[in-house]
């Protein structure tokens, strides 16, 4: 009744959003001012972006026990979901409102009133396409802090948790750095979403995996993956989604789009290649698995950095990511002994405070407008140092109480449910059909 209640109010609020005067606007004049190319690049990078959360649904569903397939899947698809509509009604004006002492957006675009086909401010796109776009980044954020408490985590808190954690830590997050927040002010930069996106999910990941507590059984019971092609499927559709994701922040059809399509791809061959050559002297085989981290990690780090560095740097900034990546997953987690499932703080927690980091010693003038530390101006890398504090210290503590609040609801399925697996549990569907995967029917008179 309460999710009910909740999506009730949802519906009403979208109402109420119908009946702003101001969603009339003077299309013919907000033409005039607009670049149908850069429109055109925006609108390809934009679905481009959007894919990117299926692709993450299979590339966690993969690396999940078959049980547990069809709940990995729908927890990155109900967050598409959720926060497409959370978006437009309030998460926009809070990130992308007018600035309210540095902390968070305005009602102002409260159900996009004002935010119409009009050049968006500082840029030759429609209003609504920067949204859309910046949507985009909102609603897989909180998809990728799933990984970590997948297996075990309650569907109606995750719901919940979804919209609270997408109001108070992305939304403010997002204002601070990017929509005129104190960050921002401060001079600290973040191309892609290195802080926004992997800091903040990274950190929050860990939270989560610690007061959701370990799955039945971790460490001790194997937990195979169940499809290993279904992740390196999952892992093309990220890949070739993170271009629109990194090319597409600069916003335009122009060099710096170029310059950021170029260190994306750089940096995950390197980070990829590096990760492989790590695990096969460390554990004699290089697998596939790892090549996927390696690639992940690659491409995270590079995301605050893609447009201010060159692409030889993007090979130093993918190279160390994995070195930073494969000592977070294989050594530092085991050794601390938390469940992070899917590795979401030891990738993308890790790779985004490296990049962010990297995009102060690396940074180009010659590129985007700033230097770094190894190009003269120490006080960049001051900069993003505090911007990489901040962020934890909003998505530690937001996670933290968020999931203090939701505990009357419980965080875990039950024991049972959880031993049976969530696919049946909580769908009552099976992703397998009976002889596959190597479980076959019995033959006619066989005993």
């Amino acid at each position: 009744m309460k999710l009910i209640n909740l999506y009730l109010v949802l519906l009403l609020t979208a109402a109420a959003a119908l009946f702003q005067p101001s969603m009339l606007w003077a299309q013919e004049d907000a033409a005039a001012s607009i670049d149908s190319g850069n429109t055109a690049w925006l609108l390809i990078s934009t679905a481009m972006v959007m894919l990117m959360t299926p692709g993450l649904a299979l590339f966690y569903g993969g690396m999940v026990r078959r049980k547990n397939l069809l709940n990995t899947l729908m927890l990155s698809f109900i967050c598409l979901c959720l926060i497409s509509v959370q978006w437009v009604l309030w998460g926009y004006t809070l990130a992308f409102g007018p600035d309210k002492g540095g902390i968070v957006g305005g009602l102002d675009f409260l159900g996009l009133n004002g935010v119409g086909l009009e050049p968006a401010p500082g840029s030759t796109i429609p209003h609504q396409l920067f949204m859309m776009f910046q949507g985009m980044f909102a609603i897989i954020t909180p998809a990728l802090i799933t990984g970590a408490f997948i297996e075990r985590i309650k569907f109606s808190t995750l719901i919940v948790f979804t919209l609270l954690w997408a109001t108070f830590v992305y939304d403010p997050l997002a204002h601070w750095v990017w929509g005129g927040g104190w960050l921002m002010k401060l001079g600290a930069v973040d191309f892609a979403g290195g802080a926004v996106v992997h800091i903040s999910c990274g950190a929050s990941a860990l939270v989560a995996a610690i007061v959701v507590g370990k799955r039945r059984g971790y460490p001790h019971e194997p937990m195979p993956p169940n499809n290993l092609p279904m992740t390196v499927l999952g892992l093309g559709l990220l890949w070739f989604g993170w271009f629109g994701f990194n090319a597409g922040s600069a916003l335009a059809a122009n060099g710096s789009a170029v310059n950021a399509f170029v260190t994306t791809n750089t940096s995950a061959g390197m980070a990829t290649f590096t990760w492989a050559m790590l695990e096969w002297a460390h554990r004699g085989k290089p697998t596939i698995l790892g090549v996927a981290t390696g690639a992940i990690a690659g491409l995270g780090s590079i995301t605050p950095a893609a447009g201010f560095v060159s692409p030889m740097s993007s090979i130093a900034i993918g190279f160390a990511a994995s070195l930073f990546c494969y000592y977070a997953v294989m050594i530092f987690k085991p050794r601390m002994g938390y469940d992070d499932s899917l590795d979401v703080f030891g990738v993308h927690g890790v790779a985004g405070t490296w990049g962010t980091l990297a995009t102060g010693l690396f940074a180009s003038e010659k590129i985007g407008g700033i230097n770094g530390l190894f190009y003269g101006n120490p006080g960049q890398f001051e900069k993003q140092a505090i911007a990489v504090a901040a962020t934890y210290a909003l998505a530690v503590v937001g996670t933290l109480l968020i999931l203090a609040a939701l505990k009357f609801m419980g965080h875990r399925v039950s024991q049972e449910d959880e031993h049976n697996g969530l696919d049946l549990a909580l769908h009552g569907e099976n992703a397998y059909s009976h002889g596959f995967g190597g479980i076959h029917p019995p033959v006619t008179g066989e005993r």
